[in-house]
């Protein structure tokens, strides 16, 4: 899609920003060809760059004025690579390529729909739920520059889901498309606060309006709204892993600059990347990867609208497009490899990443005998940017996540939050006094005691458990609330799936405390077996695996129970949800 003749786009740059683009074209333009390798075009030594990065925030900023119309101006003259801004596509392959110079154009028109039309203002909020189609980076995008307050929902939520983040949120306006409009029109009676709902094409659905006619003929002269840095730009749910959702604030400044640390040293990306990252909508990863980390460093967003996860498309899509940087979950490589992703063949591709829930090395290591390439592992939280990763020319260690991000410094600590000893288990945080990143999230929405909750002493707990070992790698051990202490001894889940998947007639599993009389808890496992393993005798292959588990890994860790099942209860990122399956299986007890 062009622009229309005469309808160009109104620049609103603001120098000071420009550091971001500069340093991403540079290297594009001074970094020797890039090779199948895990040697880094532009590393820098870790403990320099943590020494060097020291970003200030700004008063005023906003990302949509400060980063994208930046781009789009020096693509108009030149200064950066011929690739797309979005590169859109779907299963019949449909193709979609906008420029910068596009996106400001259509954002800057649904910016114009959404405060003349819906009268919205500023600091007002919109709940958006649409799967991967174009409007939803210009939903994003359009929200940004009118100052309104984005909530992200993915397409899998259930009615009861909508209900409950319309009405904790007050969102004023819904946009979404035919497929989950009966939820919102049976949730719209309940939530008083509601008083605009968009569908992407009404096709005269009552009491919707139609975005696509309304940005037909709305105006691109929209002024973007000149935000503060700490001003509300968007809230994320959180997975629910641990309990209800919360609503999770970010500002303009901790997503929409504080996320240029994930673009340009974990995601490795230049102004000439093509980058794939197959979050949903609905999770945070998505804005971390598909908006904000790419952007900032100019890249290309590339998505593949696809009704549900297929493990053949996506290596036929990576085989067919020039994609170098390729970004999905744990639980999608471990499809991957199931599929044998040696009968495709990638030329462009040069950098794969993970994050959402710890890797298993098996994993990793399939990967790299598959395909040549090494999986970069990455930690953060809904409520942060990149708290940890391994990047490029780092020794990958199988099991770690890496070292700190350059934005945090990263300690584990006790309970009264003193740090402990290297090698030593406790609390994964982040250090907020004297200096309070601002990367990091604002609050939990009217939630203040959950949100204090958060902070002890001098660090943010993030609620995870782990270790740092004494080179500085830190290694996962659980969430806080998910170790299991057996008889004594402080057992991972994350461990003994780990040694599980290791085993061929494990697709996935999940380890949860269970009640005992004698340990008071013991290690219980759900397991999804693979195909060819789902006919065998259920007694014998849980001795076989106890077994396995016994051999692999220290043998108090070995899951006394296991209960085969069809698959395990997940969030919409994904997520497996440990507290489910750990609350029925304490209900089942007298």
């Amino acid at each position: 899609m062009r622009l229309p003749p005469g309808r160009r786009a109104v620049f609103c740059g603001v120098l000071g920003f420009e550091w971001i683009i500069h340093s991403a074209a540079r290297r594009a333009r001074c970094s020797p060809p890039r090779y199948r390798t895990s040697v880094p075009n532009n590393f820098t030594d870790y403990e320099h760059l943590k020494d060097t990065y020291k970003p200030q925030a700004p008063a005023r900023f906003n990302f949509a004025k400060d980063v994208l119309d930046v781009w789009e101006a020096r693509e108009k003259t030149g200064q950066r690579s011929p690739v797309p801004a979005l590169w859109w596509v779907n299963d019949e392959k449909t193709e979609i390529r906008w420029s910068f110079e596009e996106l400001g154009f259509h954002s800057r028109r649904l910016a114009s729909v959404l405060t003349e039309v819906c009268g919205l203002a500023r600091g007002d909020r919109l709940f958006l739920i649409l799967p991967r189609v174009p409007e939803w980076w210009l939903v994003n995008i359009a929200c940004i520059r009118a100052g309104l307050v984005l909530i992200p929902g993915s397409s899998q939520l259930t009615a009861g889901d909508v209900l409950h983040r319309l009405q904790t949120s007050r969102a004023k306006c819904v946009i979404t498309d035919d497929s989950t409009a009966p939820l919102l029109d049976a949730a719209t009676p309940q939530c008083p606060a509601l008083t605009s709902k968009l569908l992407l094409s009404s096709r005269g659905r009552s009491g919707w309006g139609d975005l696509t006619a309304l940005m037909g003929s709305a105006s691109a002269d929209h002024v973007c709204v000149d935000t503060s840095s700490d001003e509300p730009m968007t809230i994320f749910f959180t997975s629910g892993t641990t309990g209800s959702p919360k609503m999770t604030l970010h500002s303009h400044c901790s997503f929409g600059l504080g996320l240029t640390v994930n673009g340009r040293y974990w995601l490795d990306l230049t102004d000439s990347s093509v980058f794939w990252n197959t979050s949903d909508t609905g999770w945070a990863k998505t804005a971390w990867s598909s908006v904000f980390a790419s952007w900032t460093q100019g890249a290309c967003v590339f998505a593949h609208h696809m009704p549900r996860f297929n493990t053949s498309t996506i290596l036929q899509t990576l085989s067919n497009y020039p994609i170098n940087t390729f970004c999905s979950a744990p639980t999608a490589y471990r499809m991957l490899v199931q599929e044998d992703p040696s009968r495709f063949h990638f030329p462009a591709l040069e950098h794969c990443v993970c994050a959402g829930e710890p890797i298993n090395p098996e994993v990793m290591c399939r990967w790299k005998q598959l395909t040549g390439l090494d999986i970069f592992e990455g930690y953060g939280q809904t409520e942060t940017v990149l708290i940890a990763g391994t990047f490029k020319g780092m020794e990958i260690r199988p099991g770690s996540f890496g070292k700190a991000s350059p934005a945090y410094d990263v300690q584990v600590v006790d309970d009264e939050g003193d740090c402990v000893p290297r090698g030593t288990e406790g609390n994964l945080a982040i250090r907020v006094k004297p200096h309070r990143p601002f990367s990091l999230f604002l609050e939990y929405t009217g939630e203040p005691e959950k949100t204090a909750q958060c902070y002890r002493g001098d660090f943010y707990l993030t609620g995870d458990r782990g270790v740092m070992d004494e080179d500085g790698y830190l290694w996962f051990v659980g969430r806080g609330d998910d170790v299991i202490l057996s008889a004594g001894y402080r057992i991972g889940p994350f461990e003994v799936e780990n040694v599980l998947i290791e085993h061929q007639a494990v697709a996935e599993s999940a380890v949860v405390s269970s009640p005992d009389p004698v340990r008071r808890e013991v290690v219980k496992a759900f397991v999804v077996l693979t195909p060819q393993y789902k006919s065998r005798n259920q007694d014998e292959l849980a001795r076989e695996l106890q077994e396995h588990v016994k051999r692999v890994t220290a043998p108090y860790k070995y899951p006394r129970k296991i209960e085969f099942v069809d698959q395990l209860p997940k969030t919409v990122s994904g997520k497996i949800r440990r507290v489910e399956l750990k609350k029925k299986e304490w209900e089942r007890q007298p």
